[in-house]
């Protein structure tokens, strides 16, 4: 269906710009021979075939840039080229099928002034170009399959760090050492030694022959 559209562009194209050049060449001409027999100029004057020649550039562009099919820019490429061929077999016969007296909105239309100065040739093989250009060809880059990987609602998936990412296991703790924490110590369970007379049992250690229930028994 792509090629069919596209074939159908290149039919009404080709005409169209035939036409929107001609106009374009014929007004920016006398305009500009007007300025030279007069001696001056005023540029707004060359607005409207600026505007006519402005047109048929965009429509030429968009047809031999589209990438979806290559029929279009051939069908008015050849369509474009195949008058200015026919003037080398039989030059008269084709400016004669060429109407010459025509007019639009009031200004003449001289179409054979773009077919007799090779514009339509030159426009013609720029289109035929834009068919073997090897850009329209090209594909387009491959999608990424390196990184997340997409879903079916197109949105990236969450990346899940492989094995080795992940961080070196912590060293094996030792079985002596006291874990840290900032709570209060822990109550001792050895019992604290007992005061005996007026000694603190924070003071020096008990004197030998001593003993820890009470006073000396030998006096």
């Amino acid at each position: 269906m792509r090629h069919l559209w596209s074939f159908l562009a290149g039919v009404v194209v080709a005409p169209v710009t035939w036409v929107l050049v001609t106009l374009g060449q014929d007004g920016s001409g006398r305009t500009v021979d007007r300025w030279v027999e007069i001696g001056t100029y005023s540029t707004p004057n060359l607005i409207e075939p600026a505007v006519y020649l402005g047109v048929a550039g965009v429509l030429l562009g968009l047809l031999g840039t589209l990438r979806f099919s290559p029929l279009g820019p051939l069908v008015a490429g050849l369509l474009l080229v195949a008058p200015y061929v026919g003037l080398f077999v039989a030059p008269f016969s084709v400016r004669d099928r060429v109407p010459g007296d025509l007019k639009l909105l009031g200004d003449p239309l001289p179409l054979r002034q773009p077919l007799d100065n090779g514009t339509l040739f030159l426009i013609g093989m720029l289109l035929l170009m834009a068919v073997f250009s090897a850009a329209r060809w090209r594909r387009g880059p491959a999608p990424r399959t390196d990184g997340a990987e997409l879903t079916p609602d197109g949105t990236p998936a969450e990346q899940r760090p492989a094995p080795a990412d992940w961080p070196p296991p912590a060293p094996p703790r030792d079985p002596d050492t006291a874990p840290l924490t900032l709570a209060y110590p822990e109550t001792p369970t050895e019992p604290l030694p007992r005061r005996t007379g007026g000694e603190s049992p924070w003071s020096a250690p008990p004197r030998a022959g001593t003993r820890p229930d009470g006073p000396d028994q030998s006096h």
